[in-house]
């Protein structure tokens, strides 16, 4: 069964958690047009140009793979919109958002469970995501283990230790949160201990070195690990795999001028992934384009998740 099937055919529903408003974005941005992100200003005093644009990648165990895997792409970036761009390591969800609604991230790409948060409260327009060469795009939640673990099936984790990457994650934390409560009505402390690793590769890395009994991970970044040697395919055991996701979303801050905006688009959708550094270390999970598309129609799911799990999108 899937999640969207779950959430819809059990208790697991907006009347089981405390009342939570529709997605709706702070009152520092405007969605004239209804398209679920902040609109760009219309008062010129709004917009920035800056000299030097700084891009993140969604958070992960060793930031310098990352910084070396978007050398290409950021050199590519460079040439499009005749600026520099640095690459700026993150360390958490949180500072990622933090840092666009500071007006100190101009690109960025959060990963599927952030999206929300940040359109929400960072005025991060998405636009782009990673797809193959066939279109086809996304990844799975997988509920991990290790074969020493005893754990064979989802009933064998009450009583035991299940890692979440963070709260904001959708693949880490909130869809097996909900898969748990909806079809095995397994609650975190009460039938088994959550465990908060901070990011998937380190969940991961948890399970594979037996300090988890188990983790909810995103399969992209465990299969990339895998690829690179990070851990060895034979000491991850998968006992549950979801649909399918749609995964990191990139994009823009709100505020920066609409032509800038425009070549930062074409920048993405022109560079060329063959023998790039980005297709070394993405092709590990099956991905060679960057796709269009829309967090009002790509995010759906998503969203009727953090409606069920009672997620609020207030900002700090």
């Amino acid at each position: 069964m899937t999640i969207r099937a779950l959430l819809a055919a059990t208790a697991l529903s907006l009347a089981a958690f405390p009342a939570v408003a529709e997605f709706a974005l702070d009152s520092r941005y405007i969605d004239a047009d209804g398209d679920m992100v902040a609109d760009i200003p219309t008062d010129a005093s709004e917009l920035v140009d800056p000299d030097t644009l700084i891009f993140a990648y969604t958070p992960v165990e060793d930031p310098a793979v990352y910084a070396e895997a978007w050398a290409d792409f950021i050199t590519h970036m460079e040439e499009v919109t005749g600026k520099k761009v640095q690459f700026f390591p993150i360390d958490s969800n949180a500072a990622q958002i933090e840092a666009m609604r500071a007006g100190r991230l101009h690109i960025s790409g959060f990963n599927t469970g952030s999206n929300p948060l940040a359109i929400a409260c960072a005025g991060f327009r998405p636009f782009a995501m990673m797809a193959a060469a066939d279109g086809s795009y996304g990844y799975e939640m997988e509920i991990i283990t290790h074969p020493e673990s005893g754990i064979t099936k989802i009933e064998d984790i009450k009583g035991r230790t299940l890692a979440f990457s963070s709260e904001t994650s959708n693949s880490g934390y909130k869809a097996p949160s909900a898969l748990l409560q909806a079809n095995y009505n397994m609650v975190a402390g009460t039938d088994y201990t959550a465990a908060f690793s901070g990011k998937h590769d380190n969940s991961v890395l948890g399970v594979a070195n037996k300090d988890y009994d188990a983790a909810a991970v995103a399969n992209s970044v465990m299969n990339r690990m895998i690829e690179r040697d990070a851990v060895k395919a034979d000491q991850i055991v998968s006992i549950y795999k979801s649909e399918t996701f749609p995964t990191t979303g990139y994009g823009v801050a709100h505020n920066l001028t609409p032509e800038l905006q425009e070549k930062i688009k074409e920048g993405f959708f022109s560079f060329n992934w063959e023998g790039s550094s980005l297709a070394e270390e993405f092709s590990k999970s099956g991905e060679e384009q960057f796709i269009p598309i829309t967090f009002k129609d790509n995010w759906t799911v998503v969203r009727e998740i953090d409606a069920a799990m009672g997620v609020s999108y207030a900002c700090q």
